[in-house]
């Protein structure tokens, strides 16, 4: 009886906001503030090392609060204060009301352990064909060998559908936790005009980029319908950003709608840093949500010291060693690689919680203030 009263009220708050009109964007001022109330920002991309996926990390039958437990304790133990975590619209199409006390159980995890969330609603990197259920066994080697899209490309077909589909997802996710302190805020589409030339690049739908860009302004709008007193962002991806006519139409959406100033990189300090410098003329706050990729120069000595200098909030790519497989790098889909590699590519911790690089860890900890062992 619960789950029914829930659902139906889950019901009533799409149709109330069905018509609702967006809030506006943050102001300068607002989105200051927020970075004020929060403070500096640092952390890491999360899903529990036992999970390929999003799906299977949230679907009933394979969440594992006791894997996430351990593991964000870990992150505790690194004095990381805010985890990135990937949601999947089809989650809410097989149980909208279990998602949301799922959700709700990871956000209790999270902040025993002090650590606010970064909530991915739309993701456009990886298999464009996510299916529900059993997902399939990880393959040796290769880096996100079962990460799935969200929607897939059969849905971005097909934007008829997305106000019947999509946007009650987005609604109901977002208009649930809309003034959750333990939410720090939330992102739309996860590079969205990413078309995945060297793994799926092939089984991307025609006109993706153009499609998905129009997803993402609907899903701003959706987002801010529910009026969230989190910033909504999206994150910029390609480049460093140095001309606003330059931009491509994108691009455009992204940092012109976005609350707080979102992006990524996988380069050294130098570019890193032009990054930052070009972004700044936003006046908002800067967060990259994606960094260090070992073999690139991309690590975390000197680009975390460099982001708290700056008061530029820092989440990398990844944490625990898993099913994910990003240890290997991005080029295992075109080179078979038949063992671990020398120098991992992302990630922190192996699944018993021993690091990679202990004088990374010891690093991490020195500019967070974390105590040492």
């Amino acid at each position: 009886m619960k789950n029914r009263i829930h659902l139906g009220w889950l019901i009533l708050l799409c149709i109330i906001t069905m018509n609702a009109q967006a809030r506006d964007r943050f102001t300068e001022q607002q989105a200051e503030q927020w970075q004020q109330d929060r403070g500096w920002m640092v952390g890491s991309n999360f899903s529990p090392s036992t999970a390929i996926n999003q799906l299977e990390m949230w679907q009933a039958d394979t969440f594992d609060p006791a894997t996430i437990d351990r593991e964000l304790g870990w992150a505790q133990s690194l004095g990381f204060t805010c985890m990135r975590v990937f949601l999947h619209d089809l989650l809410w199409k097989q149980d909208s009301a279990g998602l949301l006390q799922r959700m709700e159980q990871f956000l209790a995890i999270a902040d025993k352990h002090h650590i606010a969330i970064d909530f991915v609603l739309f993701d456009s990197v990886w298999d464009p064909n996510p299916k529900l259920g059993k997902q399939h066994e990880l393959v040796l080697g290769l880096h996100n060998s079962g990460w799935v899209q969200s929607p897939g490309a059969e849905m971005l077909r097909h934007p008829e559908r997305w106000d019947a589909e999509l946007k009650p997802y987005v609604v109901g996710v977002v208009g649930h936790f809309k003034d959750d302190k333990r939410v720090a805020f939330w992102e739309t589409i996860n590079e969205p005009d990413n078309t995945n030339g060297s793994s799926y690049g092939k089984q991307e739908p025609p006109h993706k980029i153009e499609r998905a860009t129009e997803l993402l302004k609907q899903s701003f709008d959706w987002a801010r319908s529910v009026d969230p007193s989190q910033p909504i962002t999206s994150g910029v991806w390609r480049g460093n950003w140095p001309d606003d006519d330059k931009l491509s139409p994108t691009e455009q959406v992204q940092l012109h709608e976005s609350d707080i100033i979102s992006f990524h990189s996988y380069d050294p300090l130098d570019k890193f840093r032009l990054c930052v410098e070009h972004l700044r003329r936003y006046h908002r706050p800067l967060i990259c949500t994606e960094y260090m990729a070992r073999p690139r120069g991309s690590r975390f000595d000197p680009i975390l010291g460099y982001c708290k200098k700056e008061n530029v909030g820092a989440i990398n790519w990844g944490f625990v060693a898993g099913k994910t497989n990003t240890i290997y790098p991005w080029d295992s889909w075109e080179h078979h690689y038949p063992a671990e590699p020398k120098v991992w590519f992302h990630d922190i911790f192996r699944a018993d919680g021993t690091p990679f690089d202990s004088s990374e860890v010891t690093y991490i900890r020195k500019i967070t203030g974390a105590a040492q062992p």
